[in-house]
């Protein structure tokens, strides 16, 4: 016999009703099974709710219709809070309908306990710790979050106190970082994620798994892309065509598949807004020379961002990009083989440049700060989106005055 209930469908529906409770992020994950490691297996004082589905919510093909769902379950979920204090966390949830039941363990993200001076200072230079609790407890995502500006942005969400998960199709430098900041004080902060972002299936299958270890997400960072210089005179198609894949496809795909997780996870938490945030570029807001197909699949994301705001906004879902300068010290630009760098000095993007060294100085010139974009940078940026709910739709440069918005 087909099972009826999946945790793709019931944590995230289990997790807005906690969100909408307790007024905070809370970590939702399976009890008594392999559970990730961030979440503890709930104490016996817990408190325990069972939650049990009327065959009514049932389509006509037997499967659970979700608006149903989340209905029964809000229902049954406020009958059963009777005489159980407001927060009470930690706290034990069955949901069964018919024969089957399914367990959860809900949690709130331990707190980072206290760090070093040295330490706290290196997580200031992270995360901008400032504007840390926007994000403290929440769960994230970061596609391309192995290497470059997506493992500042991790590092950046970690030191700041958000569970944050690893997208990448690198697996072992995905791990490897993820180990690297669970090794570090305050607990389990990352899991790895293996995804292409190109590729429908595998992006559908990363978000069930994410509804089935944490019962959902409140931030995602489209970060993932790539960049293949070269003329339109000369560059071949399928070069062309990876760009666009990866750079504005992929976007579609992240918020096409994590929008439907944010928008059930919010049928029980209706008042809980969630972010969608795309790393962008200063490419995204003016040309590029010889560089068109990227800054074409840019200019395309932001079209994205402006058109899925207004969609996903009955979601209670906000949808932004950040538009970063050059990130000089990241291996987009300066990996020795494939780096922008090297691709920009053999292109001749660069009149007259020799060596890689004339290209980093060409570029530095053109920026009015005098110097290329940070890690930093970019998470007081993204701080300031998750913070600001009367913005959506937006593309916020960060890019030292070498782009101005009109």
């Amino acid at each position: 016999m087909m099972s009826v209930l999946n945790d793709a469908l019931v944590a995230p529906l289990v997790r807005g009703l906690f969100l909408d409770a307790v007024k905070a992020p809370v970590i939702v994950a399976p009890h008594n099974v392999d559970a990730p490691r961030n979440v503890a297996a709930a104490p016996e004082a817990a408190a325990r709710f069972s939650l049990a589905l009327p065959d009514s919510v049932l389509d006509t093909e037997g499967r659970p219709d979700e608006a149903a769902a989340a209905a029964a379950l809000k229902a049954a979920f406020n009958a059963a809070r009777a005489g159980v204090a407001e927060a009470a966390l930690p706290a034990l949830v069955e949901v069964s309908l018919g024969g089957e039941k399914l367990a959860y363990a809900v949690s709130r993200l331990e707190s980072i306990p206290g760090i070093s001076p040295a330490a706290h200072a290196a997580a200031a230079a992270n995360s901008a710790l400032g504007r840390a609790a926007v994000v403290a407890g929440k769960v994230a995502l970061v596609t391309g979050g192995a290497q470059g500006f997506g493992a500042e942005i991790v590092r950046g969400l970690a030191a700041s106190g958000a569970f944050v998960f690893i997208a990448d199709m690198n697996i072992a430098g995905a791990e490897q970082l993820a180990g690297e900041l669970n090794a570090a004080p305050g607990g389990v902060r990352a899991q790895a994620a293996a995804v292409n972002v190109s590729d429908e299936a595998s992006v559908a299958a990363m978000f069930d798994q994410i509804a089935a270890a944490t019962g959902g997400l409140d931030l995602i960072v489209s970060n993932a892309g790539i960049v293949r210089a070269g003329s339109v005179l000369e560059q071949d198609e399928k070069s062309f065509r990876l760009v666009t894949d990866v750079n504005y496809v992929a976007f579609f795909l992240i918020a096409k598949h994590g929008g439907r997780l944010l928008a059930r996870q919010r049928r029980t938490a209706p008042r809980w807004l969630t972010d969608i945030v795309q790393i962008n570029s200063k490419s995204g807001l003016e040309g590029s020379n010889k560089n068109g197909a990227y800054a074409g699949s840019k200019f395309g994301g932001l079209g994205l961002v402006q058109s899925f705001a207004l969609e996903l906004v009955a979601h209670g879902i906000k949808v932004n990009a950040i538009c970063p300068g050059n990130f000089l010290d990241g291996p987009l630009w300066s990996d020795p083989v494939k780096g922008l760098f090297v691709q920009y000095l053999n292109s001749g993007k660069v009149p007259g440049a020799k060596t890689v060294a004339d290209v980093r100085a060409f570029y530095e010139a053109k920026v009015p700060m005098g110097r290329g974009a940070t890690g930093a940078d970019v998470m007081r940026a993204l701080y300031y989106i998750v913070e600001q709910e009367y913005e959506t739709g937006q593309a916020l440069p960060v890019a030292g005055g070498q782009v101005m918005l009109n």
